[in-house]
């Protein structure tokens, strides 16, 4: 990844206020945080993408000091989304939604759509279960990884 890449995110974060972008290729590691210790901010200087990168040699040797407390153990699997860009939980404002609490799914199971650059995304559950939790809201943007449904496993 060169420099024109790196800003060309920037860019994408700035256009779409994403605040936090990270990527993980083979041996290259790359995080970018907006605003001023990763919390909104409201001067320019500030909203500046904070640039963490981390050279594959010290990636593999540096050791890990701490480790995350442990979560809770939970049976439900999340859906996330795979994308940046806008929730849509049915086909058109008109359609009832693809899925609500209780509905059983399969992996081809279509759940939502996500629009990014005026593409619909159709996206699947990529697992069997039963809808418990509708987490995204409608029409509202969401981030990558940010999880949408909880799924008990069937």
């Amino acid at each position: 990844m060169d420099l024109k890449d790196i800003k060309a995110i920037i860019d994408l974060m700035k256009k779409n206020s994403v605040s936090e972008f990270e990527l993980e290729k083979q041996d290259f590691k790359i995080r970018l945080k907006r605003g001023f210790n990763g919390g909104a901010s409201g001067t320019a200087s500030e909203d500046a993408p904070v640039l963490n990168y981390v050279p594959p040699a010290l990636a593999v040797q540096a050791p890990v000091t701490t480790a995350p407390a442990p979560a809770p153990v939970s049976t439900e699997l999340e859906i996330k989304s795979p994308m940046i860009g806008t929730f849509y939980r049915a086909p058109s404002p008109e359609s009832a939604s693809y899925v609500e609490v209780g509905t059983e799914v399969n992996p081809d199971t279509v759940v939502c759509i996500i629009e990014a650059m005026k593409v619909m995304n159709e996206i699947k559950a990529e697992a069997k279960g039963t809808v418990t939790q509708v987490l995204g809201e409608n029409a509202k943007p969401v981030e990558f990884g940010q999880p949408l449904f909880k799924l008990r496993p069937t």
